[in-house]
């Protein structure tokens, strides 16, 4: 057992020379086997001479001393009769000095001892047992000390661990109050940022795209360069708030996970796509596409952002190849998009994953930074990983894994087949990714 630095323990008494209990009835029983030894052999020496005495007597019936003779054998029988009374008397004497010694060295000694160690199994670890009796005893009692001070003190650290242990979760129950207040405060930032800032935001677009349109080409080319300017620039701030806004929204807000059919949400993807995918000429094919369960709306947005990245960061004069293929693992579905485009340096396939990181400047790849950060949030939600590899062609491979539906299997007359984007213009703006 180990022992605390610094706790107390108690050292077993060391018996003094001569004073074992064993040694010292040893010699009791050794003294009376001798007193018993000597007063047998008087009686059997008694005895004995009796018997001549009788035999005597016997045979010289009539003779003159038969009177002293009669009188020397009722002397033996009265020193028989002694020697017996004397040997009782010292066996009941002997019981009684043995009986004595045992309940002062062993039955009260025992006695102490088991009170004070039934008073510790009652919890009284602060009382020390005191060292009673000698001997064997004396080293009993002070083992049973050394384990009742080993007791207190691993008491005393279970009571301060417990004491800790309430202390952290104490500390738990404020910050968990402490993550509700920031969360209260970041849903109430969400409703100032979705209408008191996009608001006016609005406006300023509204009012500089008019300014585009009617007095494009009446005013000079730096004129018409500081519109165009503004006009973007409230273009990306609408799409950035949008994005944190989507981005803080993951996770707070409990949806209920249904079967979604991705053959439908991969449509989706590509009819909002619609228009880069026409002027970039993009080729897009899938393998048939399972039903997944979570929710639909950020499950497209997922496909729709790993498919924007994948047209988007393509290599000059080289049209976009995208393949969203499946993998069935067993215990869930693995995704992934394979691309042709410029790819990612493995060093940095980590940090592409951080929110407001690029490895591009803007003006040669437009975005917010958030899409793939807002990919990696809804697939964690999701109970799901996203990871970038390395495509064989020298493109980039986002792979990522969603639960898996209850029962259900991917459909087997999915087209494969390559897909172009339709002809109808985008929706919403897709959520840019790095």
């Amino acid at each position: 057992m180990s022992r605390p630095v610094g706790a107390r323990t108690a050292q077993p008494r060391t018996a003094r020379p001569g004073a074992s209990l064993r040694g010292r009835v040893a010699r009791l029983l050794v003294v009376a086997t001798v007193v018993l030894v000597v007063i047998l052999a008087v009686a059997l020496v008694a005895l004995a001479r009796t018997d001549v005495v009788l035999d005597t007597l016997v045979a010289g019936s009539g003779a003159p001393d038969q009177e002293q003779l009669y009188a020397q054998a009722r002397a033996w029988e009265r020193l028989i009769l002694a020697a017996l009374i004397l040997l009782t008397v010292g066996s009941v004497g002997l019981s009684l000095l043995v009986w004595k010694s045992l309940e002062r060295e062993i039955i009260r000694p025992l006695g102490a001892l088991a009170a004070a160690s039934r008073a510790a199994a009652d919890g009284q670890l602060d009382h020390e047992i005191p060292p009673v009796g000698s001997g064997e005893v004396a080293a009993l009692a002070a083992d049973v000390e050394h384990m009742r001070a080993e007791l207190a003190c691993q008491v005393e650290q279970l009571r301060a661990s417990h004491a800790e242990t309430e202390r952290a979760h104490e500390l738990l129950r404020q910050q968990a109050a402490e993550l509700a207040r920031s969360n209260r405060d970041l849903e109430q930032f969400a409703y100032v940022a979705s209408h008191d800032l996009q608001e006016p935001l609005r406006k300023v677009a509204s009012f500089t795209q008019l300014l585009a349109k009617r007095y494009s080409g009446r005013l000079d080319a730096r004129a018409d360069q500081y519109i165009d300017f503004a006009v973007d620039g409230a273009r990306r701030m609408q799409r950035l708030i949008q994005d944190l806004l989507m981005f803080s929204r993951v996770g707070r807000v409990d949806v209920q996970a249904v079967e979604v059919d991705l053959e439908q949400v991969f449509a989706d993807a590509l009819a909002e796509l619609g228009e880069s995918l026409r002027a970039t000429g993009a080729e897009i094919t899938h393998d048939p596409l399972p039903v997944v369960l979570g929710d639909p709306t950020l499950l497209r947005l997922v496909l729709t952002n790993v498919l924007s990245n994948a047209v988007k960061f393509r290599r000059p004069d080289v049209p976009p190849r995208v393949h969203v293929g499946v993998e069935d693992t067993g215990t869930a579905w693995q995704l992934s998009c394979t691309d042709n485009g410029i790819g990612i340096d493995p060093r940095y396939a980590e940090r592409v994953f951080v929110i407001f990181q690029r490895l591009h400047a803007k003006e040669v790849y437009a975005g917010t930074g958030i899409g793939l950060a807002l990919v990696q949030r809804i697939v964690e939600y999701h109970s799901g990983r996203v990871w970038i590899e390395p495509a064989p062609d020298g493109g980039t491979t986002v792979a990522w894994t969603l639960p898996r539906a209850v029962s259900v299997a991917p459909p087997q007359d999915a087209a494969q087949g390559p897909q172009q984007g339709p002809q109808q213009g985008p929706q919403e703006g897709p959520q840019k990714g790095s």
